[in-house]
């Protein structure tokens, strides 16, 4: 099996590292749009070989996997479709609703497999609370907290394409904690503020941010996130239930510092994302193989990102206005 991978900065080489590692994958194919950089990349990781261009790409490929930046998503996506190439893509697969809804239309109609990468769905701990939320080990859910903290913030370059923390950070937690309880999320509140740089002011953002969604069922979910953490990259699920409570995301490497006698110290804390959800990441590109070879389920489609975008503008909504924002089943996937 050949997978390609188009765009290799960052995130793009770190998929790449990964591919590498499977065993069935046979060979990884390279591209960028910046010109030598996939072949800076290629000759630096054995493995993999580097294209000119897109159409060589997914020529030379079974499935690819796309990490360019967000703005080129759609067009590269409906090149993969017209192909029948099987997409692993990086969240979000379009930067408003309307473009998304379209695209998921187009995704769905062509038959293609297209996996979005929302790596909270494959990191095992997360899998497990998911396996155990949805088999009623839980009881009934009163109350789930998700804390999502950058340990540096991002380039202040980076903000005014970033999206907003709400589509950028917080999007995996709008995606992963109502895919965990598998109900609708009926209204959103959100509040935030400026504490870590000004530079998140000029780009008409925030560095820090509070949300709370509450579900059809009455439960509610209290999600944080902040661009930064002094001690290191923090991310954690709690779900309170009935029956029981359980976390995801607590180990001896979450920055925290017990004032309890005998309690846990903070050492050695994730210095990003990358690493915190290390064993995430190689199982989505595991598991993405498995769908090309036709072998398992599509776990992450693309209609389920219609949740995550509608309710991240609804917490863009919800600050700006000050006030809660409805939202009725029908308007997300519609």
């Amino acid at each position: 099996m050949r997978i390609g991978v188009a765009g290799v900065g960052r995130i793009g080489t770190m998929h790449a590292a990964n591919l590498t590692t499977l065993h069935r994958v046979d060979e990884v194919v390279l591209h960028d749009p910046v010109p030598g950089r996939a072949a800076a990349v290629s000759a630096a990781l054995p493995g993999t070989r580097s294209v000119d261009d897109l159409p060589a790409l997914l020529a030379a490929s079974d499935g690819v996997l796309l990490a360019t930046p967000t703005t080129t998503h759609p067009a590269l996506l409906r090149e993969a479709l017209a192909a029948r190439v099987p997409v692993l893509c990086e969240k979000p697969i379009a930067s408003d609703l309307a473009e998304m809804r379209a695209l998921v239309r187009d995704v769905e109609s062509s038959g293609v497999a297209v996996l979005v990468g929302f790596q909270r769905r494959f990191d095992p701990a997360v899998s497990e609370l998911h396996r155990r939320v949805r088999a009623g080990e839980v009881g009934d859910v009163y109350l789930v907290r998700a804390i999502g903290n950058d340990a540096r913030p991002p380039d202040p370059g980076y903000l005014p394409g970033s999206g907003g923390i709400f589509r950028d950070l917080l999007i995996h937690d709008l995606d992963a904690v109502p895919w965990l309880l598998g109900e609708p999320v009926v209204e959103v509140y959100a509040s935030g503020s400026v504490l870590v740089d000004p530079a998140f002011a000029a780009a008409d953002d925030v560095d820090n941010a509070v949300v709370l969604l509450k579900f059809a069922g009455g439960a509610h979910a209290v999600l944080s996130g902040g661009r930064h953490d002094p001690l290191g990259y923090d991310h954690r699920i709690e779900v309170l239930g009935s029956r029981d409570s359980l976390v995801a995301g607590l180990d001896p490497r979450t920055p925290l510092t017990s004032l309890e006698p005998g309690g846990p110290v903070a050492t050695d804390a994730y210095p990003g994302f990358p690493e915190r959800f290390r064993r995430a990441y190689l199982n989505e590109v595991a598991v993405f193989a498995d769908v090309v070879a036709g072998g398992v389920s599509n776990p992450s489609p693309v209609r389920d990102s219609l949740v995550s975008l509608r309710l991240a503008e609804a917490c863009e909504e919800s600050r700006r206005g000050g006030v809660p924002v409805r939202i009725a089943g029908a308007e997300v996937l519609a």
